[in-house]
């Protein structure tokens, strides 16, 4: 019995240090389980939550809506409709398919369209509302509504559309918008929105970071299955801001409408005291509003396949030889330098020689002994030759970067070319080859590599006529914004008044080439410069008139008024439209007209003071 009791107490006790050992590996779990559910929920509860966070709420965002763009009176050029319209969170119904067949019995939609949403409903995130029918009627949204039991995820919604109020008139300024092609990282997040649109050209573009506005956000909760449940917060979007030019529409579209007579030309008026740009224009243009509102693709290749390129802002991106427009800059280099005086005569034959090659004057039996002012006024390229020739193409270079060449002028605009300076380095650079005596030559009188763009023609005229380092803009200041201020370019004033003299006898003397340019007694007195850009070595021996048109030289003219108290400064380029003073003259002599038939000032002004004092003061010399 004894021995019974002993095995008996050692049995139990066995058994109590097992479950000892037992309970004691249990309480250590407990405590390491529980260690654990504190290290996450207390001591890492700064890096978890937010993640928590994330997995319960969506973030949708709002697109704000765009600003406005208005010319120089308020009047609207681009502007926004408020158009109803459909969509789909794919979130909120359980078959998609399902809810636009519906949906097609009540609008139009097609077979196609509605599969082509499901699949991109399948493919992005399930929050994200997918457009799915735009510019519905009243009657249209009625019926959406009343049936909206039966169209689980659809809902509508108020919009905008972009509209284009002015035609063509403006296209090339205001430019359009398109959808978003790519993307990058650090894009913002309202570009990402389905049937977002963004500025392809023209102000649009180039002053899309104003236009654009801001985005709204929604905060979401969402269940597990990616339903919404509820609306945390809402943060409205910021309206983008609107964008005023320093055009006047009603100007411009009269500008267009003298254009039209030429098949491709651009002209551009700046005004000097503010650099705003009073009038650009290019033609063939295009209307915004077809693009924008969708072009079928056979369409858009039309318009932008074009051999007119219709699409190209001429005034900003085309680039052309400046021709004898660049004579003003290689006359006042010249002076600068000391290279030339006054009084100096060189006589032109009609030929120059250098080394082995001769260059042509345009007036094939010459010009006689010339000064710098009567070889101004007569376009002679031999005085100019032997200009270029004494400056040396660095210096001459130096001279046309001040006064406004081979600088991109964005006027606020997209895509401006800066056109070419040429000078020994960049012809190593680019050509692979030395500079040579005969580019110099040439580039003395606008020809050559040379390359500058109707706006950089207008900044040239208007900074010789100021003596201000005068830059273009198409963005009108806001009343809390001071006046611009202009540099001087450091240029000796007794240089400029012999330049300008010769630029007021262009326009005024008999003998000048610009006489088609003059806007007749009482108005006032312009200066200005002609020039003809060589396109093919073939004009150098026929007539234009009996060129194909290809083949005819382009026309060019620069000018400013009032020659005395300069306001305006004008370029215009007429594409294989001969002389620049049978057919540019003219042109700038229309739009000239038209500037001041609206600035009623200037001209009374102009007129009161009568003559320009610069010009009879350098005659005698």
């Amino acid at each position: 019995m004894s021995d019974l009791d002993d095995d008996e107490r050692a049995h139990r006790m066995t058994f109590r240090r097992r479950a000892l050992v037992l309970g004691g590996v249990q309480a250590a779990g407990l405590c390491a389980l529980g260690w654990r559910f504190f290290n996450l929920q207390v001591l890492q509860e700064g890096r978890y939550a937010p993640l928590a966070e994330d997995n319960r709420i969506n973030l949708q965002i709002i697109a704000p809506k765009r600003g406005r763009i208005l010319d120089r009176n308020g009047v609207e050029l681009a502007g926004n409709d408020e158009v109803f319209r459909a969509s789909l969170i794919p979130a909120l119904t359980q078959d998609v398919r399902a809810s636009l067949a519906q949906f097609r019995r009540i609008i139009p939609l097609s077979a196609d369209d509605a599969e082509k949403i499901a699949r991109r409903a399948k493919s992005q995130n399930r929050n994200i509302a997918i457009p799915i029918a735009s510019d519905l009627t009243f009657e249209q949204v009625a019926k959406i509504n009343v049936f909206a039991p039966q169209l689980p995820g659809i809902r509508t919604e108020i919009g905008w559309r972009r509209r284009y109020r002015q035609g063509s008139a403006v296209g090339h300024i205001v430019g359009y918008t398109g959808r978003v092609e790519r993307l990058s990282l650090d894009d913002d997040a309202v570009m990402r929105l389905p049937g977002a649109k963004i500025g392809k050209s023209g102000i649009e573009a180039g002053q899309e970071a104003i236009l654009r506005g801001r985005g709204g956000s929604q905060k979401i909760e969402v269940d597990a299955r990616g339903r919404i449940v509820r609306t945390l917060e809402t943060l409205d979007p910021v309206a983008g801001r609107d964008v005023t030019l320093t055009i006047d529409i009603a100007l411009q579209r009269r500008v267009m409408e003298r254009l039209q007579v030429e098949r491709r030309a651009s002209c551009v008026g700046i005004d000097i005291a503010t650099g705003g740009v009073v009038v650009m224009a290019s033609t063939p243009n295009y209307d915004p509003a077809e693009v924008a509102d969708g072009l079928t693709d056979e369409a858009w290749q039309r318009l932008a396949g074009s051999a007119e390129h219709p699409m190209t802002n001429r005034a900003i991106s085309g680039q052309y030889p400046p021709g004898s427009t660049f004579k003003m800059v290689t006359a006042l280099a010249a002076l600068q330098a000391k290279r030339v005086n006054t009084v100096e005569r060189i006589t032109c034959t009609g030929r120059y020689v250098l080394g082995d090659t001769t260059f042509r004057c345009w007036h094939r039996s010459g010009h006689g002994a010339v000064n710098i002012h009567e070889a101004l006024r007569s376009s002679c390229d031999v005085f100019f030759f032997e200009m270029a020739r004494r400056l040396g193409i660095e210096t001459l270079a130096d001279v046309a970067r001040l006064c406004g060449l081979g600088t991109a002028y964005d006027c606020g605009l997209s895509d401006p070319k800066a056109g070419l300076v040429p000078d020994p380095d960049w012809k190593r650079g680019r050509l692979i080859g030395s500079w040579l005596g005969g580019e110099t030559i040439l580039a003395g009188i606008g020809q050559g590599y040379m390359l500058t763009t109707p706006v950089q023609l207008a900044v040239m005229t208007a900074r010789i006529a100021s003596g201000k380092a005068i830059v273009p803009s198409l963005v009108k200041r806001g009343a809390d914004e001071d006046a611009p201020h202009f540099d001087d370019l450091g240029f000796d004033e007794a240089h400029l008044r012999t330049v300008r003299s010769g630029l007021v006898a262009v326009v005024n003397d008999p003998e000048g080439t610009g006489k088609n340019a003059a806007l007749g007694p009482g108005m006032p007195q312009v200066a200005g410069k002609t020039g003809t850009s060589q396109v093919s070595r073939a004009s150098s021996d026929s007539a234009q008139e009996a060129l194909p048109w290809k083949l005819r030289d382009h026309a060019l003219f620069v000018s400013y008024l009032p020659a005395g108290a300069p306001r305006y400064a004008f370029s215009a380029i007429v594409e294989h439209g001969g002389g620049g003073g049978v057919t540019a003259a003219p042109l700038v002599r229309d739009l000239m007209t038209m500037v001041l038939e609206r600035d009623a000032a200037v001209m009374q002004g102009a007129v009161r003071d009568g003559p320009a004092p610069a010009a009879a003061a350098d005659r005698e010399g």
